[in-house]
């Protein structure tokens, strides 16, 4: 990865923010104050496709804070973040998720070197959100198991077993137990206008993130465009990380809004044990891992009182070299202010 590559992919979203007219704002706002936390699981997979390859679940329970006043050693974060903004606000959250790999033909116990290694990643969150007048931080610290222990083979051969599918077959080739601890940074910018028809609203969100860790190390850049009603409720849709972080907490304004959205994000990897294998050990399953992928993603998001739900339907291009196509698979969440 060239040093013109990764200046161009930094700045990014700030040339985004810069092509979006000023005088168009109806923003900004400050950060919103909500006492209530939010519930949310978040469920992704490739059956929605009909397929079953690559990276086919996804699964996340979550629960984030109200607002509160930054304090402690979040309030020096706050400070170094914001400058000392004094209406920054501040949420704390937990996670625990797990995620599912497999190769494209399962019905085999032999090693397949060619295709996506089997993987199971269970793991458990912490997270900070950092919010500010239209600009929110996330920050989160994932620790957690890639291997055996993360009880893949049990899920999926499980789950088929519940549904009368076939079991995969090639799960004593997984990538053996390895400690996964990944910290990520992820920064969203929202500028917005209010149409004029009937209390429409259209905003554009460019968003910015990095993860470092044994689990995935990347950067990534993107944006999202959404169109309805109350989009200052959130910053888009739930997802499971690395990716695109959405938001995982609502502010219901009415009983009932919704809005569509779309969007595209570019990933610079450096490295991804799902591909790659783990850092620093031989013998792990591997193949041929791209440094620069993207994720195309569109859907829609419906509130309803105290309860959230979104459908997200992702376009991934290419993983690794030697994969033959992209990869398709959706995303629902439910959210719920307690």
């Amino acid at each position: 990865m060239s040093l013109r590559s990764l200046i161009c992919f930094a700045f990014l979203p700030a040339s985004l923010i810069a092509c979006f007219p000023a005088s168009a704002q109806e923003y900004p706002e400050p950060a919103l104050q909500d006492g209530d936390g939010t519930y949310t699981v978040t469920f992704e997979n490739d059956w929605f496709a009909r397929t079953d390859r690559n990276y086919t679940n996804g699964l996340r329970f979550s629960w984030l804070s109200g607002t509160h006043e930054p304090a402690g050693i979040a309030a020096m974060l706050a400070d170094f973040v914001t400058g000392e903004d004094e209406n920054a606000l501040m949420r704390r959250g937990f996670a625990i998720g797990h995620q599912i790999y497999t190769p494209e033909n399962v019905d085999t116990a032999m090693p397949l070197p060619e295709q996506q290694p089997y993987a199971g990643y269970l793991y458990g969150e912490y997270a900070l959100v950092l919010e500010q007048t239209d600009t929110v931080d996330q920050f989160a610290v994932q620790l957690g198991v890639v291997g055996p222990s993360a009880g893949g083979e049990q899920l999926q051969n499980g789950w088929h077993s519940v549904l009368g599918g076939d079991e995969a077959q090639g799960w004593d080739n997984q990538i053996d137990d390895t400690p996964g601890l990944t910290l990520s940074w992820d920064r969203q910018w929202r500028r917005g206008l209010n149409i004029g028809l009937d209390g429409y609203e259209f905003d554009i969100t460019p968003t910015f993130g990095v993860s470092l860790g044994t689990v995935q190390t990347q950067a990534r850049a993107g944006v999202i465009a959404r169109f309805g009603h109350d989009l200052k409720n959130d910053y888009g849709p739930p997802r499971v990380r690395p990716t695109r972080a959405g938001s995982g907490y609502f502010i219901p304004d009415n009983e009932f809004s919704w809005y569509a959205f779309a969007g595209v994000e570019a990933q610079a990897n450096v490295h991804n044990i799902f591909l790659d294998g783990a850092p620093f050990r031989d013998g792990d399953p591997q193949v041929s891992s791209r440094p620069f992928t993207q994720d195309i993603q569109a859907g829609i998001v419906t509130q309803f009182g105290r309860m959230r739900v979104t459908y997200t339907y992702v376009y991934r291009t290419e993983r690794f070299k030697e994969q033959d196509d992209p990869q398709v698979f959706g995303v629902v969440s439910l959210s719920v202010k307690n």
